[in-house]
């Protein structure tokens, strides 16, 4: 059976950058919608499921950045932010408000299509039935390696993609210390900096998610000098 392409919504208050963006995304290979501003991409969102969502934060109204922070209370879809501001401070912020990833205008088209790519692959695949499923628990939470999810009791903790890819590197090897670098390479950044600070906001939101006192963390420690290590009962 042929793979149906992903789904991509391009949501941008600039008619000419939504258009172009549109037909660049389409001939490699994309379904792409489009919106205007933020009120028409949640209508969007309301009726289609989309594989990720291309942001504009300097838009009128309700900004990028704000609505990726929405959005994150209820949906895991991938969400790549464009701006203008490339200060790392402004990064840290896209971060936490739940982005996957943060792209600088002006850019390449061409370097557009290599992080949706890159954002796609990192997307935890189709979750199928598995008569045995591996399963880590750290306290009240269990993380089921094979399938990707993160549980508390009954109630299934949603991550997203690039919280997703953090969860299946620590499970791989608990109890083993990850490096900032080897994380930061599932991560690409700009700079060194910003990549290692990227990092340890991600590590902050998943704490919140595992840890009855993210402050004090009993199971997603932090290793002096060496990076970040996951410890399971």
């Amino acid at each position: 059976m042929t793979e149906l392409p992903a789904h991509l919504l391009v949501v941008d208050d600039d008619e000419r950058i939504r258009g172009l963006l549109q037909k660049f995304l389409i001939r490699n290979g994309f379904l792409v919608s489009t919106a205007r501003d933020a009120a028409q991409a949640r209508r969007l969102l309301a009726g289609l499921e989309f594989d990720l969502l291309v942001l504009d934060v300097m838009m009128p109204g309700e900004d990028g950045i704000s609505l990726t922070r929405a959005l994150r209370a209820t949906l895991t879809v991938p969400i790549l932010l464009l701006t203008a501001k490339g200060e790392t401070n402004n990064r840290i912020e896209g971060f936490e408000a739940g982005a996957d990833d943060y792209l600088i205008k002006p850019f390449e088209p061409k370097e557009l299509l290599l992080r949706i790519n890159a954002i796609l692959r990192r997307v935890p695949a189709a979750k199928t039935a598995s008569p045995a499923p591996k399963v880590l628990h750290m306290g009240p939470v269990r993380y089921d390696m094979d399938r990707g999810e993160l549980w508390r009791g009954q109630e299934l903790i949603r991550l997203t993609s690039t919280e997703a890819t953090l969860m299946r590197i620590f499970s791989a090897q608990p109890g083993t210390a990850m490096s900032r670098d080897k994380l930061v390479g599932d991560m690409p950044r700009e700079d060194s900096a910003g990549q290692e600070r990227a990092v340890d906001v991600q590590i902050t939101r998943l704490r919140r998610k595992i840890e009855d006192d993210p402050k004090s963390p009993r199971y997603l420690q932090t290793v002096r000098g060496e990076g970040y290590v996951l410890q399971t009962d």
